[in-house]
């Protein structure tokens, strides 16, 4: 559950049981769930992890055989429960409809290796503790890590079936790439950030977003009535899952059955601009608003202005629902080595294989990052001390200048512009939120990047 402090029901220590599989699913789901806000950080008891080891697939052995059988299986009933979890975030076309993200006939772009000893690095973990960056990676339950510096790939490892070439399901990192591509639009003058959002979609008049302007969308300050209570079928997540087609509907469903219908049903909550607020519904209507401004479907624009420009080795794909529209602000699967061809193209300024992909002050505009009084609203820099949020990107104000792209249960995006370091993580840990994970993030990241300073 994610009740923000503001919150009087963010006092009580209730949690999603898990062995409500429905409460388990949409908790997996809960894609506005990536921030463990105060309210979990000051959780009375971590919930209890299953040993790394334990769930590998392949001790697990799931689709292992010809037809998979009885616990082997793994579909759309249990797949977002756990362990059955770690083979869906590898293989969801499989489970889900999907849109292809073209790479093009171009040739694949060079990504050099320098490979160095960084698994043995070792750092202090969040309880002082030594730890190696391999123990980290396997604490945290990794499917696949790339570390470039100056461009050159100086550590891969892929864990749990991961190759090289298999797609990874990427949550939450989906909004960074919908933010760039709506920043980018307002700085060619083909989005005005000032403008109100029914500009574009006047659909949206009578919801939470029709006095809203574009800017409050970008950077998550806009007032929307979105809660996300697992044990609550009431709340707005619940709504999103069955909409979207994330989850099966329940007997005698009369909800709505797009993404978009479902967002005109959201109401004002609060003051636009106020504060931050976590919410992926804005990213939904941000890439509603891409797709007005531009007449052009979300995944065509990622494969002409991104994927194919930058020399992908692989297509990758986005979640979509019955009508074709894409989770803008969860569905993206992509490879850690394209993700790590992103990440070197924004550390060099937006551009890269010889290509430009964005304007520089686009770049520029992100990683200097929000208003960080603003990202104090609810009390979530306990979380996330000392960061903000601007074009749906984290940026930390670290003597680094680094910013990242973040999804639950473990996907990353870190580019640290002095280190002149790349970093993808794409994990399949058993728990959504960042909480559990993210001070010992930030003690690897210091670590990785004084690692290759040397």
């Amino acid at each position: 559950m994610h009740h923000h402090p503001g919150d009087p029901r963010s006092r009580l220590p209730r949690s999603p049981s898990p062995s409500n599989p429905l409460a388990r699913a949409v908790l997996a789901l809960a894609l506005g769930s990536l921030l463990a806000t105060a309210v979990q950080a000051q959780a009375p008891a971590a919930p209890a992890l299953p040993p790394p080891e334990s769930v590998t697939l392949d001790k697990l052995g799931y689709m292992a055989s010809f037809p998979p059988e009885g616990a082997q299986r793994v579909d759309l009933s249990n797949s977002y429960k756990y362990p059955q979890m770690r083979w869906a975030l590898q293989h969801l076309r499989e489970l889900q409809p999907t849109r292809n993200i073209r790479r093009g006939a171009a040739p694949v772009s060079a990504l050099p290796a320098d490979p160095r000893p960084l698994g043995a690095v070792s750092f202090d973990d969040d309880k002082g503790q030594p730890i190696t960056v391999d123990q980290w990676l396997t604490r945290t339950y990794t499917d696949a890590i790339v570390v470039l510096h100056k461009g050159k790939v100086v550590f891969e490892r892929y864990d749990n079936q991961m190759k090289p070439w298999t797609p990874h399901l990427l949550f939450s990192v989906t909004k960074s790439f919908t933010g760039l591509m709506a920043a980018q639009l307002a700085h060619e003058g083909k989005i005005d950030p000032a403008a109100l959002v029914t500009k574009y979609v006047p659909e949206l008049a009578d919801s939470a977003w029709g006095d809203m302007k574009v800017r409050e969308v970008m950077d998550m300050t806009g007032a929307v009535r979105f809660r996300e209570v697992y044990t609550d079928p009431t709340t707005e997540i619940f709504g999103y899952s069955w909409a979207s087609g994330m989850l099966p509907r329940p007997p005698g469903y009369q909800g709505t059955t797009t993404i978009y219908d479902f967002l005109k049903t959201l109401k004002k909550e609060g003051e636009h601009g106020e504060g931050f607020v976590y919410r992926t519904v804005h990213s939904e209507v941000l890439g509603w608003i891409v797709s007005r401004a531009t007449g052009r479907h979300w995944a065509e624009l990622m494969g002409e202005n991104i994927w194919q420009k930058l020399g992908m080795e692989e297509d990758a794909h986005v979640m979509v629902d019955s009508v074709g529209t894409p989770l803008q602000g969860a569905g993206l699967n992509a490879t850690a080595r394209d993700l790590a061809r992103f990440g070197e193209m924004l550390r060099l300024g937006g551009t890269f294989n010889g290509q430009k992909v964005f304007d520089k002050a686009v770049i520029d505009d992100t990683a200097k990052g929000g208003d960080r009084g603003k990202f104090q609203f609810r009390g979530i820099q306990t979380a996330r001390p000392g960061y903000s949020y601007r074009n749906q990107w984290w940026v930390l104000h670290n003597a680094d200048g680094a910013y990242e792209a973040s999804g639950i249960h473990g996907q990353m995006v870190h580019v640290n512009p002095a280190a002149e370091m790349v970093v993808v993580k794409l994990s399949s840990h058993p728990v959504a939120s960042a909480a559990a994970t993210q001070a010992l993030t930030l003690k690897a990241w210091s670590a990785l990047a004084q690692a290759v300073r040397r």
